[in-house]
């Protein structure tokens, strides 16, 4: 029976697995050693690989991208961590302009199998520049897989499969899923691969759409509803670059309705896309419009506690949404 772990503890475990595993595996990032990470996601390996291979480095996001970028062509397969996805646009021109480009550029000569570990997310009252989302900034680049897990077991086993992937891939984990959400993990070596969604409740009365941490509240609201008598299927993306339009369109035709949550701004954003893609390909199995709960379209995210909690998505407003859209 698989042991109960929570969801940072593994991503601790699929680092060590795979530094154990592969030697060509390391880690860098700011802070990631002595201290053992801001949320101690890398806490004990340096320790136990050493400085070679566990390296704390400046507080210069692109220089840290550019260096596992170079190592990567050179046959390594670094992994490293940025701190905050809100610090992420210094390292902008590496990853869009690099790392996504050089397998296209170089035709096929040269791969960047490089997994950078981004936190995100927020509802801690972070403040303006720790608590952004902004996975939505990089699924528009082809060369970039872009994930966001919602549950230990695939934290854990898609985690490895990005380590272990050709690509570069953008590894989302939202920091309120670190130490409250638990679950199931085998300790043995597994994967959960990259790019299928998966059904977390099955439903016949519409479909919600979400990812990361808002998989959590839809599933809470959809729990809710099923007490009125209305049974909503709650699909996890998992991936969200490539989406997984299968198992989008598979469940849209059997319930015909469609609520999309997530937590970044709503213009222009991953639920803005989905709703394009259900439009495009299953419009005529559609009995109301594509709904969307997202945060507010201004500028960041407040602060202040009770600001902070008008802003994010809340079972409550999902609750609400899945009314308006079951009226239809």
């Amino acid at each position: 029976m698989a042991r109960v772990l929570n969801f940072i503890d593994a991503i601790t475990e699929a680092l060590d697995q795979e530094l154990g595993r592969d030697e060509r595996v390391f880690i860098l990032g700011e802070d990631i050693g002595l201290s053992g990470g801001v949320f101690k996601a890398t806490h004990g390996l340096l320790d136990k690989y050493g400085e070679d291979r566990v390296l704390d480095t400046p507080l210069a996001e692109g220089i840290i991208i550019a260096a596992a970028i170079g190592s990567s062509m050179m046959g390594l397969r670094p992994v490293p961590e940025i701190q905050f996805t809100d610090f992420i646009t210094p390292a902008m021109d590496q990853i869009v302009q690099q790392a996504a480009k050089i397998h296209y550029r170089t035709a096929g000569a040269f791969s960047c199998p490089i997994t950078v570990r981004i936190c995100c997310g927020g509802g801690v009252s972070g403040g303006l520049y720790h608590s952004q989302e902004n996975a939505a900034w990089f699924v528009h680049e082809p060369g970039l897989k872009v994930v966001m897990p919602s549950t230990p077991y695939d934290a854990k086993g898609m985690l490895v499969a990005a380590i272990r992937d050709s690509s570069p891939v953008l590894f989302f984990e939202h920091k309120k899923l670190y130490r409250t959400i638990k679950g199931e993990v085998p300790e043995g070596d597994y994967t959960v691969p990259i790019g299928p969604a998966a059904v977390r409740r099955e439903g016949k009365d519409l479909t919600i759409i979400s990812y990361g941490f808002m998989v959590h509240v839809a599933l809470e609201a959809a729990e809710t509803m099923a007490q009125r008598g209305i049974e909503a299927e709650v699909i996890d993306l998992r991936t969200l670059s490539p989406i997984d339009k299968e198992t989008i369109l598979k469940s849209v035709r059997k319930t015909n309705k469609v609520l999309i949550v997530h937590e970044d701004k709503k213009t222009m954003g991953i639920g803005a896309e989905i709703a394009a893609i259900i439009t495009e390909e299953a419009f005529d199995d559609l009995d109301g419009p594509v709904v969307r709960v997202t945060a507010p379209d201004i500028p960041a995210i407040p602060f202040s506690p009770p600001l902070e909690k008008y802003w994010l998505v809340n079972p409550e407003k999902v609750v609400t949404a899945i009314e308006r859209l079951a009226a239809y």
